[in-house]
């Protein structure tokens, strides 16, 4: 006696085909307009601008390590070891000395 053949269904499921009626309809559909666009964009504030330029301090290595300590402390150091910090990021965290946002470096939500 011969050994029964089992058919290509026991070892692959059956997939359907799509009704022809149901691809038809997706050819009819146009593609969603795209959304209109907003005539100008707002304007950063000074803080914005500020802020954005600290945050390209903090991710500039040049200037040694950020974290564990404020971003005076920082620029303080590489002007020390002769990095040649912007004076203009000194200028903005002297301008704005107790705000948390300007004196702490991008990373100070993360432990060490």
């Amino acid at each position: 006696m011969t050994a029964r053949r089992g058919l290509i269904t026991d070892t692959f499921k059956a997939v359907k085909k799509e009704k022809r009626g149901d691809r038809r309809g997706d050819r009819d559909k146009k593609p969603p307009s795209p959304p209109a666009a907003a005539a100008d964009p707002p304007c950063p504030s000074e803080k914005e601008i500020d802020l954005q330029e600290l945050r390209k301090f903090d991710l500039d290595w040049q200037f040694g390590p950020c974290t564990g300590i404020s971003r005076m402390q920082r620029w303080e150091r590489a002007a020390l070891h002769g990095l040649n910090p912007p004076q203009e990021i000194k200028d903005i965290l002297l301008k704005e000395s107790t705000d948390p946002d300007y004196t702490h470096s991008l990373w100070r939500d993360y432990p060490l």
